[in-house]
């Protein structure tokens, strides 16, 4: 008899570590086949609707054709080159299409390889901007439910969690100041009274470090791994404002949110403002290829010029500027113009405040938020005082597991349960998840 080959799960155990995954109490990985639209398929059979977009990176659905054959198309022509005294059409076109769509200032393109490390970037090029100019600027402002990443500038400026507690030694101090999460308001104000309060910290520590702040960062109108929690679009205009005011830079991390998440093409449109620096990443490729660009403007670009040598901007990887990545961003950016996309968001979005307002009133619901193509709901034990699990709390993987053995991949953080899908979703997908939802949470004790 010829023995059975091994199946996908047991090849997995053998020899890979997952990310974010206690590998000796998680539950096995989904063992995914291949990917059509919303849906992936696992190697047993299921059929199961990504409600996370893949880690909020696919916008256009899985295996997308047109995606496809501009991969295809590249990798004919050119897979890859040294970006270090080198250039190609993908890279140049690429970096004129989002400089074209970019708030208008944002003139120079840095390319890198994630959202982690296009923080990174951010983070050193803000620094040594103001070294450039002989300014000893070695201060960061971030804010409270800050996540920007997992390399050690990222993790410095996130707020301090079980992300960040295990390589606490390494990390550079930041000065951490308020931010707006209207339902667990840090100065007790209600939503209606509220006149965005919260600015006067970032003010009072703007005004106390004049001389050595280098940028305040933020991730602009909605604050992603720290909660899924959204802003009022005046504490994004009032941070621009301040940046201006005590002469400093304003960096926008729009890794989570840019390319349309929050249902315009970047969060920092909200406010009609632009930033010094902005990080892109996650559905730059639209969850093809790992790829990162920090966009910058042309006076912080300018500072790198000298013909002191010491003046250059020493970072780069061997990926950067990868053809196929450019060449499928590309095309993504191509597919929005084309196909309409922003537009199928904003639908997204009426269908998911009509669905999900209404579960304010189950006794496990303390907050809906909705923004773009985001549904969030923050479940509480106690309505009363919105008193919440963690986010270690048994309650996360529970929800994972009971959405999974309905067909419906969605990754609680904590406490906060969010839907993210590809924008392609129809509005039957949409209110078919949304229906595993309501069920589950009826039934949740």
């Amino acid at each position: 008899m010829i023995a059975e080959p091994d199946n996908l799960l047991a090849r997995d155990r053998r020899c890979l570590w997952h990310p974010y995954t206690q590998m000796l109490t998680a539950p096995e990985p989904l063992p995914i086949e291949r990917g059509q639209g919303v849906y992936l398929y696992t190697e047993d059979g299921r059929k199961i609707l990504d409600g996370i977009s893949s880690w909020w990176v696919n916008i256009h659905g899985h295996s997308n054709p047109r995606l496809n054959q501009a991969l295809a198309r590249q990798a004919r022509e050119l897979e890859h080159v040294v970006f270090a005294g080198c250039t190609h059409r993908p890279a140049v076109e690429l970096a004129e299409a989002l400089v074209s769509r970019l708030p208008k200032g944002l003139t120079r393109i840095f390319y890198s390889d994630n959202g982690s490390t296009a923080v990174e970037v951010a983070l050193k090029m803000a620094y040594q901007y103001w070294k450039n100019l002989g300014q000893d600027r070695h201060t960061f402002i971030a804010l409270n439910n800050a996540y920007h990443g997992d390399t050690i500038g990222a993790m410095s400026v996130s707020e301090d969690s079980i992300f960040t507690v295990s390589f606490q030694r390494f990390l550079f101090t930041v000065v951490r100041v308020m931010s707006p999460h209207c339902y667990h308001c840090p100065l007790g104000l209600k939503r209606e009274s509220c006149r965005i309060d919260c600015l006067t910290d970032l003010e009072f520590r703007l005004r106390s470090k004049t001389k050595s702040v280098a940028a305040v960062i933020v991730e602009p109108m909605l604050q992603g791994a720290g909660g899924m929690i959204v802003w009022p679009s005046e504490f994004l205009k009032g941070v621009r404002k301040l940046c201006d005011e005590y002469g400093t830079l304003m960096i926008a991390d729009e890794v989570l949110t840019g390319f349309g998440r929050t249902g315009r093409m970047f969060a920092c449109e909200h406010a009609s403002i632009t930033p010094d620096i902005m990080c892109l990443s996650k559905a730059l490729t639209a969850g093809y290829l790992p790829m990162g660009a920090t966009a910058a403007t042309e006076a912080i670009y300018e500072a790198f010029l000298s013909n002191d040598r010491m003046k250059t901007f020493f970072h780069g990887h061997s990926y950067t500027a990868n053809p196929l990545a450019c060449a499928v961003a590309l095309e993504s950016l191509k597919i929005f113009e084309e196909e309409a996309v922003l537009s199928r968001v904003q639908r997204l979005e009426e269908q998911l405040r009509r669905r999900l307002e209404p579960l304010k009133a189950f006794p496990q619901v303390g907050d809906v938020r909705v923004i773009g193509g985001v549904g969030i709901l923050e479940l509480v034990r106690d309505k009363d005082s919105g008193s919440a699990h963690g986010y270690l709390n048994t309650i996360g993987p529970m929800l994972t597991a009971e959405f999974l053995r309905r067909g419906l991949l969605l990754r609680p953080l904590g406490n906060v349960l969010y839907f993210m899908p590809p924008y392609v979703i129809t509005e039957s997908e949409t209110d078919w998840a949304i229906d595993q939802i309501i069920d589950v949470l009826k039934n949740l004790e």
